[in-house]
């Protein structure tokens, strides 16, 4: 078993094409034993958003703090604390922070 305080994880930038402001907590990942589940915070600076991107896995997210967006193929779809977004594997989908403090997620 594993259990760690968020902040004692490295924030790391996310270096991918179409990422802005974007920074990462690997919390819980395939090396402590979690082969089929990733559980990362993720932090997006006012402005920041992840790439707009696919992939055959679904998400299951979980606004901590802020607000922004969930963008796609539909028109976006406001975030703030307290809401949870499912997006289907193979959806096209992007996060972007659209207010004046960090929007934060897991």
């Amino acid at each position: 078993m594993k259990v760690v305080q968020s902040e004692a994880v490295a924030l790391q930038a996310v270096e991918m094409e179409g990422a802005k402001a974007v920074s990462v907590r690997q919390l819980i990942t395939a090396e402590d034993g979690a082969p089929h589940f990733a559980m990362r915070r993720f932090e997006l600076a006012p402005g920041g958003q992840t790439p707009l991107h696919e992939h055959p896995w679904e998400h299951e997210v979980y606004v901590l703090a802020g607000e922004g967006e969930l963008r796609g193929w539909e028109a976006p779809r406001p975030l703030r604390a307290g809401a949870a977004v499912f997006v289907p594997a193979g959806e096209r989908h992007q996060f972007a922070n659209t207010g004046e403090a960090a929007l934060t997620f897991l």
